[in-house]
């Protein structure tokens, strides 16, 4: 269920929250799938900033993937201010971002990517399309057990019960480094993808749009923003 249909896909929901994971993987749907659609989620996230940062980034994929352009739909945001007061977390309330008790970050909000799955297959099943496409990541998911490959693949089993056909949840991203991850960018984008990335993602936990460092726009010090950093000194330097 999260790896393949009986004929090839033709469509695509990517859930897409700006940052760098989310575009990098809306690059890739749209050099696969002929018709792809994006969703965003407001839970109530300190770094909101982010929901206007995707609107760029997907803006910006025009002139980035012209060869694709036509292939992007529409926009959906959902909705999940109530689900983020529940699951209150240092990404939701000014809280340290620290290690809890059970030794996961502060910024872990419980069960965030299994709320965002369910609304994406719910979506996705009134829309018509095949795929979910999200940008989870074992490699360096920052301790969130909900970024797990058991744990999407859980999932895509639960939500085909549920909903009676075959879910398939598409990873990329899953078993890349942060490195790996520019790479793929790269690859598929060349200069101007990277510099959409670069200029208009957005990754940092505390939402700082000031300054500007050569990975992007960020804090520098949250996990996030560190995550992204090295990632992109190791892929500068290989």
């Amino acid at each position: 269920m999260s790896d393949s249909l009986p004929t090839p896909a033709q469509s695509a929901l990517v859930l897409f929250s700006g940052g760098q994971d989310s575009a990098t993987c809306l690059a890739w749907a749209l050099e696969r799938y002929p018709r792809v659609e994006t969703v965003g989620f407001d839970y109530g996230q300190r770094h909101l900033v982010e929901m206007q940062a995707r609107l760029q980034v997907r803006a910006g994929m025009a002139t980035a993937l012209p060869q694709w352009a036509d292939r992007l739909g529409p926009d959906h945001v959902v909705d999940l201010t109530g689900y983020g007061r529940i699951a209150e977390s240092a990404l939701t309330t000014d809280r340290a971002i620290a290690l809890d008790a059970r030794g996961l970050p502060t910024t872990f909000v419980p069960g965030r990517n299994l709320v965002f799955l369910t609304c994406a297959a719910a979506l996705a099943d009134r829309r018509d399309l095949e795929v979910l496409v999200g940008g989870m990541c074992e490699t360096d998911f920052s301790g969130y057990p909900d970024c797990r490959r058991d744990t999407i693949d859980a999932m895509a089993s639960a939500l085909s019960l549920g909903l009676d056909k075959p879910i398939v949840i598409a990873t990329p991203l899953m078993t890349l480094t942060k490195a790996d991850t520019w790479a793929v960018a790269e690859k598929i984008g060349g200069a101007p993808l990277i510099d959409l990335i670069l200029e208009h993602s957005h990754t940092c936990y505390r939402g700082d749009r000031q300054h500007r460092h050569a990975w992007g726009y960020g804090c520098a010090d949250c996990p996030a923003c560190e995550l992204r950093a090295a990632g992109h000194a190791q892929w500068m330097a290989a």
